[in-house]
């Protein structure tokens, strides 16, 4: 190999850390594996039930019109969540809220807020901050190739400053309302220290996307992040079938996404918010058992010839980036266990080529500049049998083709 940027001690640290009886992160009053499976749950037993119900009401009925508007008003005035029964499934549902509520405990927030998507949650945060004049956002690349043309684009009247970490305190100006950072990066994995960002950051909020650690690797609130967006479709949900975004937050930013996600309308649809309660009962399991099979996978690829460089964060977790010494293209091509597909944290391992598809609508040399080579892969591991998973790729690794 020409290069390896693969940290074997912080490897073995995190599957030491993750096969022990110790947890990584823990909750405040209760272990992090107990709050994936009972937060938002507490009330059920009373109500006579084992399972959460979904709630599918887009309305419900309210024979006090006085009472339902004093409730409507109040919404409109600070975004609190009404009290009493819901009023429209376009400011809230209940079972969207049992997601919420469970989120927020395993993040370390008062709050969480969920969307229709990763995007819409992003987009949520930043019309925040532009109605209150505060559309300048510093940003460390890279972030996720959407995220990063969202903001590059000012489709939403936003202004972007990208700079190293090193750079964000010199970059804020006074319009600057949001720092946005992702650790481990999507598709590096490059890692950053998150109390220094914060800390780089004064008053202004910091939002780090926490998609590919989870809460079970890493809490960003607990190093100073106000905000901690995550694609929920990725590890949160775990099965690759539903799509979802959340924002975990102190109350008082929460108020004001919800009143955007009211007036434009990026609900999470009741049964996503049921697969997402669902899937959180599994995530430390997951994560802890995709995560073994990625530490172990990384170091055989740090020891093969034909991979040029390997990287896997100290942190730990089920994904790897790996770049290689002839065409990535053969190596989606050879796959078949794995399935060479966008998106990533399903139970089912799935690589793709980010310079191809993730962050193909970043412009070139920006992509090339924050470390996305055209031969860079990555890999997101899954619960399948390593020795099945390393098998598929050395095959792949081979492949010339189909000849």
């Amino acid at each position: 190999m020409d290069s390896v940027v693969y940290d074997t001690q912080g490897a073995q640290d995190a599957q030491d850390d993750l096969s022990g009886s110790g947890q990584v992160i823990t909750a405040p009053t209760r272990a992090l594996a107990t709050e994936a499976v009972h937060a938002g749950r507490e009330d059920l037993a009373a109500l006579g039930l084992h399972a959460a119900p979904i709630d599918l009401s887009t309305t419900y009925p309210s024979y006090d019109s006085r009472g339902e508007a004093a409730r409507i008003d109040a919404f409109a005035a600070d975004g609190a969540e009404p009290e009493g029964p819901p009023v429209y499934a376009r400011l809230g549902n209940p079972t969207v809220a049992r997601f919420e509520t469970a989120l927020a405990r395993l993040e370390g927030t008062q709050s969480a807020v969920a969307f229709a998507s990763g995007m819409a949650a992003l987009s949520a945060v930043l019309l925040v901050r532009n109605a209150m004049g505060l559309r300048h956002v510093v940003a460390v690349r890279p972030l996720y190739g959407c995220s990063d043309h969202l903001l590059t684009a000012g489709l939403l009247g936003s202004e972007v400053t990208w700079v190293d970490p090193a750079g964000i305190a010199d970059a804020l100006r006074p319009d600057t309302g949001l720092v946005m950072v992702e650790s481990p990066a999507n598709p590096t994995l490059a890692e950053l220290d998150l109390r220094a960002v914060a800390h780089s950051c004064g008053s202004v909020p910091l939002l780090a996307d926490n998609t590919f650690a989870t809460p079970v690797l890493q809490r960003p609130a607990e190093h100073g992040a106000r905000l901690v967006l995550h694609s929920a479709t990725k590890y949160l949900g775990g099965h690759g079938d539903v799509m979802a975004g959340v924002v975990a937050c102190d109350e008082e930013f929460a108020r004001k996404l919800r009143q955007v996600r009211f007036a434009t309308g990026g609900v999470l649809h009741p049964l996503a918010g049921y697969l997402l309660l669902r899937g959180l009962s599994t995530l430390p399991v997951r994560v802890r058992a995709a995560s073994s099979n990625a530490a172990e996978l990384a170091r055989r690829l740090a020891d093969d010839p034909r991979v040029a460089r390997v990287h896997y964060p100290r942190i730990g977790g089920a994904m790897i980036a790996f770049e290689v010494h002839g065409d990535p293209h053969d190596v989606i091509a050879g796959v078949r266990l794995i399935t060479p597909a966008v998106s990533l944290g399903s139970v089912d391992s799935l690589i793709q080529h980010p310079a191809s598809i993730s962050h193909r609508i970043v412009p070139t040399a920006d992509r090339q500049d924050a470390g996305v080579s055209d031969r860079l892969l990555r890999l997101s591991v899954g619960l399948e049998d390593v020795d099945d998973l390393w098998s598929d790729l050395d095959t792949a690794l081979g492949f010339h083709g189909g000849e």
